[in-house]
């Protein structure tokens, strides 16, 4: 069994949710492939106080980055990558440490490259977040089901 991570593909035709919503007859955007070489830039916080967090101080902050988190928009459909379903998990301890666990629509994604590393440093620009992990996973593999009811609306797949 591999742990490697299938290579995106590039291609003119939607896959994941965009070819949900291309098939549902929704407006889809064509973007660029990304490079998968491309390194994101790596942001550094400073941590905002020397003490632990409190349970109810991790919770308002995980709630902060999932706000952050629904202004990421995958970028061949008009959805947040929260609300499609993209989001796995978030976990903020108490050291104010986040990490996230995403997956993308497919593998094939134009994206692949850059949109774990956007989520990444966006997540660190959150007022008291001291550090910021995105781990890329493709199991479970992404499907509509995922979506929430408003992202279903939004696409007229409901």
């Amino acid at each position: 069994m591999s742990n490697s991570n299938p290579t995106p593909q590039t291609t003119n035709a939607p896959v994941g949710a965009a070819a949900l919503v291309a098939k549902a007859g929704g407006a889809v955007h064509q973007v660029a492939a990304a490079s998968v070489e491309s390194t994101p830039q790596v942001v550094s916080t400073p941590v905002v106080s020397g003490r632990a967090l409190t349970l109810v101080e991790a919770r308002n902050l995980k709630e902060r980055v999932i706000e952050v988190m629904k202004t990421i928009f995958d970028p061949e459909i008009p959805v947040n990558i929260y609300e499609l379903g993209m989001v796995y998990n978030v976990s903020v301890d108490l050291t104010a440490n986040v990490d996230v666990v995403m997956t993308l629509t497919s593998p094939a994604c134009p994206v692949a490259g850059s949109l774990p590393g956007e989520v990444q440093n966006k997540i660190k620009s959150v007022p008291g977040v001291s550090n910021a992990k995105v781990s890329l996973v493709w199991a479970p593999p992404w499907s509509k089901d995922m979506m929430s009811d408003a992202a279903k609306l939004q696409l007229n797949i409901l």
